[in-house]
């Protein structure tokens, strides 16, 4: 597929193809036919445990590095599909859902609330999520939304964690 192609539903070949396009829809999870966001959030998650392998530093720092490259994979991805923000592109739940579970254990109770929670403002999307979503455009804006509700995740799950101990 060339970015001269614009369409709203690639095929699986042509992610599985297409460099881009491959990263931008998480490895082929984006293709899932409902719910491809909840999918790429699945892989973020089902990947966590090996990037937390990393000392916190570490993980942070692949996590702004994958953010930064997100801006431009999922920005030229848009540009190829002829959409902004296709619902495939998913290169963007997966790092904010490591953003979501940075420094928390990875443990399955932790990934399972993170993971939900993290949905839940993806979805939702409240304040200053929505508004950044209507008003920022291209690989930025495709990142931006699940960066805050990885953050917003991320200081609901420290509340917890200073709750329980």
């Amino acid at each position: 597929m060339t970015t001269s192609v614009k369409q709203l539903r690639p095929t699986a070949g042509e992610v599985l193809r297409d460099p881009v396009l491959l990263l931008a829809f998480g490895l082929g999870s984006g293709l899932a036919p409902r719910a491809p966001g909840t999918a790429g959030s699945l892989l973020g998650i089902a990947l966590v445990p090996l990037v937390a392998l990393l000392p916190l530093g570490y993980y942070l720092v692949v996590v702004a590095v994958a953010a930064v490259a997100g801006i431009a994979i999922c920005g030229a991805a848009a540009t190829k599909l002829g959409v902004h923000d296709h619902g495939g592109i998913v290169f963007d739940e997966i790092v904010g859902v490591w953003l979501a579970v940075a420094g928390f254990p990875a443990t399955w109770p932790w990934l399972v609330a993170g993971f939900l929670i993290f949905r839940f403002f993806d979805i939702v999307k409240p304040w200053p999520i929505s508004w950044l979503d209507r008003r920022v455009h291209g690989g930025l804006g495709i990142m931006v939304d699940d960066l805050l509700a990885g953050a917003f995740t991320w200081l609901v799950l420290a509340g917890i964690q200073r709750m329980v101990g």
